[in-house]
């Protein structure tokens, strides 16, 4: 394991001094900072192999796409998505959510059905659904949280009921830490005919996460979170629930 001094070596950004201080950065949950190494990759891109995807037949253009898909591919393995096609680009977790918002659940709401989340959800897992649902007549019913900060699960589970289209949790909370179970609460939900999205943007960077053991229909993320640029997110979803959503935009 590196020292703390080697670590710091990687990120570029903790060599200056902040009041005669050496910068000591504590904000990974909002956003982490880039290492050497993805800064020399992003230089290397634009500077050496920049060109459209997916619209060119020339070396660039084909060379750029091969990089791309092959990306596509690393993120599927990175949280074992049964196929590459169950990747989807965004431009962020938030992003991410708001297409699940449009494309999956706009059409499968109707007046006075239910979207279960939490009392411990980040902005971005709320408010899109309390858009959509305000839209069509549905509403969002957060489940309470104990004490101690943990989802009450008895409280979870006796509020999925045959008016829940969608439950949305967050995997590990960005303001209290807590690490949900989401493989139980996706099984509690999906035993009564559910769907599910978790919100993973802090838990990727923490912990292992396989998508496919969880049993999740949609898992969310965001590539600034994990040392990666901005501007780019990761919608997970199952194929078959893919294939069956309408466009999010034109």
């Amino acid at each position: 394991m590196k020292e703390d001094t080697d670590l710091r070596k990687d990120f570029p950004i903790l060599s200056q001094k902040v009041h005669g201080n050496p910068l000591i950065y504590l904000d990974n949950a909002a956003t982490t900072q880039k290492p050497q190494a993805v800064i020399d990759r992003l230089s290397d891109f634009l500077s050496k192999e920049n060109a459209n995807i997916h619209r060119g037949v020339h070396y660039l253009s084909m060379n750029a796409t091969t990089l791309y898909d092959e990306a596509r591919s690393c993120v599927a393995n990175f949280i074992n998505a049964n196929h590459e096609d169950e990747i989807i680009f965004v431009r962020g977790a938030t992003e991410a959510i708001n297409l699940v918002a449009r494309s999956f659940c706009n059409e499968r709401l109707e007046p006075g059905d239910e979207i279960l989340i939490t009392e411990m959800e980040h902005h971005a897992n709320i408010v899109p659904w309390q858009l959509v649902a305000s839209e069509n007549g549905a509403r969002v019913v957060p489940a309470p949280i104990t004490d101690e900060g943990e989802i009450d699960i008895d409280q979870f589970e006796s509020l999925l009921n045959e008016r829940t289209k969608l439950v949305a949790f967050v995997h590990v909370s960005n303001a209290l830490g807590t690490i949900n179970s989401a493989k139980k609460l996706v099984d509690l939900a999906h035993q009564k005919g559910i769907p599910v999205l978790v919100d993973g943007a802090q838990a990727v960077a923490h912990q292992k996460v396989d998508v496919q053991d969880i049993g999740c229909d949609f898992y969310v993320f965001s590539s600034h979170k994990i040392f990666g640029p901005d501007g780019v997110g990761v919608l997970y979803g199952r194929k078959e629930l893919l294939n069956k959503m309408t466009p999010y935009q034109g």
